[in-house]
């Protein structure tokens, strides 16, 4: 297999988990059935991190416009799970450091918008961005 065929395998794949992913949050469910279906939606996740992770790094083997758009999508899809633990991790240091609350409370909104609204928004961008550079 070579590496034009990894990089369009992992991409379909990032593409279906983050399908599903977004179905899961988005889909007005029952919140009894949705825990259910977490442990799945869990493996999913980790799936997403490693893949991403994969495609940072078969995208510093390329050149051109197709490697900025894969590290893009790789770290998109790495961002979610960053912005999450570093939003809890704000905090955390918010509620325990009252002197620091506003500076914390700042840094805790804006990992949350990271991982919530713009790492999904640059996915979606990086992903078109392959497809149209493999298609070249």
């Amino acid at each position: 297999m070579n590496q034009t065929q990894r990089i369009k395998g992992i991409l379909y794949a990032l593409i279906a988990i983050f399908i599903l992913i977004a179905v899961y949050f988005l889909l007005p469910t029952e919140i009894a059935f949705k825990r259910e279906l977490f442990p799945a939606i869990a493996i999913l996740g980790f799936a997403f991190l490693s893949l991403g992770s994969m495609l940072i790094y078969l995208g510093r083997k390329e050149k051109g416009k197709l490697n900025f758009y894969l590290i893009l999508t790789g770290t998109s899809a790495i961002g979610p799970f960053a912005g999450s633990v570093l939003h809890n991790l704000f905090y955390g240091l918010a509620m325990t450091f009252e002197s620091l609350k506003y500076v914390f409370e700042f840094l805790q909104v804006s990992f949350f918008l990271i991982a919530l609204l713009i790492a999904p928004i640059l996915f979606i961008i990086g992903v078109i961005g392959c497809m149209v550079s493999l298609k070249k």
